[in-house]
């Protein structure tokens, strides 16, 4: 496709101003914000659908008015615009090549995307994509299907036409393309919380990425540390934490840098600080990760918890918990909870005020697997012996 085809359509931006107005943690000028933003949007894309779709969702029109004056003069210029899409293509039809009515199909597919009438925009990129003759466009079509699919937070769409556009790529997609996909996919694991496969998918896109369509390249950067931080260990993080892309952008994502080197450094009082801070600032205004705030800040803890214990045998209670900043009471709650449900390799010992490391013997686990393994392959070669007699 040509360059409309990496606009930003449908714009996330205007999903993300939704999700502020109606997060439980906005406060009143948050969403003045976010309303006089989406309000932008739509008049700017002509989004007349998206708004009606809007305005029939109870929770999301107590934040959004119905105005029918730009409600009728945006379904207005649709109107005009898909019936001078309709004469484009039926002259397409009768009077020109395949390359002419593939170009009004395509832009017909683009401008319903972009309004956000998504039932209407599917079956139009799906014939455009019946037309389309390189496997370049192919491609371009089914990126724009999983951007829709993002946006609506359709996983069903979004990951079929992933499955789609990787085969088209595996067929001859550039290397534009292929760094495009991965972005996203990216971009998907983490709002469905596999941040080892959003971490190693972003990483991938990092140092080539073109996806502005989709997420801007500082949000892509911070996704990239935040996946990270969660799912990689200390020596994986420590690289990635001194690749360019993440050295010439962090200073400008506040917070980001105490966060990473706070933890790696061991000063856990700053970690727990700048956590909070992630967490007010990222984690819960983010439409991606939102969802997953509780889950994410549990496992950063945790992750900090087993990094101190694994350097000891036993830690006093009371030591850790001044380590961490926090009170003994609160140190033991946590430490309790991680225990219980067998995360973390250790015992409390309540009288004395010791924590006490169990971590697993890394050597006599391998003997018994290896004689697990061994009895395995031993009963495997009697039945097999005994089936060749």
């Amino acid at each position: 496709m040509e360059d409309d085809s990496v606009a930003p359509i449908p714009n996330p931006v205007v999903q993300q101003q939704v999700f502020l107005l109606l997060h439980t943690g906005s406060n009143e000028q948050v969403r003045k914000s976010a309303l006089e933003k989406l309000w932008r949007n739509i008049e700017q894309d002509e989004m007349a659908p998206y708004y009606e779709f809007l305005l029939a969702d109870a929770n999301v029109a107590q934040y959004v008015p119905r105005r029918e004056e730009i409600l009728r003069a945006l379904r207005e210029k649709n109107s005009q615009e898909i019936a001078r899409l309709d004469s484009e293509q039926k002259r397409a039809e009768e009077n020109e090549g395949d390359i002419e009515l593939h170009t009004v199909l395509k832009q017909r597919a683009m401008y319903l995307a972009r309004i956000g009438d998504k039932e209407a925009a599917l079956p139009a990129i799906d014939e455009a994509f019946a037309k389309a003759t390189g496997t370049g466009s192919k491609i371009d079509f089914m990126l724009l299907k999983i951007r829709l699919g993002l946006f609506y937070g359709d996983p069903e769409l979004t990951e079929k036409s992933m499955a789609s556009a990787a085969a088209l790529i595996e067929e001859g997609g550039d290397w534009d393309r292929r760094n495009r996909l991965t972005a996203y996919r990216g971009v998907y694991a983490a709002s469905i919380r596999d941040f080892g496969e959003s971490s190693k998918r972003c990483t991938e896109a990092l140092s080539t990425f073109t996806a502005t369509e989709l997420i801007e390249y500082h949000d892509f950067v911070l996704l990239t540390i935040l996946t990270s931080m969660v799912s990689r260990n200390r020596r994986e993080l420590k690289q990635l934490m001194e690749s360019p892309e993440i050295l010439q952008s962090i200073d400008e994502l506040p917070y980001m840098r105490e966060f990473t080197s706070s933890l790696y450094n061991s000063e856990y009082a700053l970690f727990f600080r700048t956590l909070a801070e992630v967490e007010q600032r990222y984690l819960l205004p983010s439409r991606i990760l939102s969802r997953h705030t509780q889950y994410y800040v549990r496992e950063m803890r945790l992750i900090s918890f087993a990094q101190l214990l694994e350097s000891y045998r036993s830690v006093a209670l009371d030591s850790m918990a001044a380590a961490f900043g926090v009170t003994t009471d609160y140190m033991d709650r946590e430490l309790s909870r991680f225990i219980s449900a067998g995360r973390l390799p250790a015992v409390i010992d309540k009288v004395d005020g010791i924590i006490e490391n169990r971590r697993p013997d890394q050597k006599n686990a391998q003997y018994n697997r290896i004689i697990k393994e061994g009895d395995v392959l031993l009963n495997s070669l009697q039945k097999l012996s005994r089936t060749a007699l």
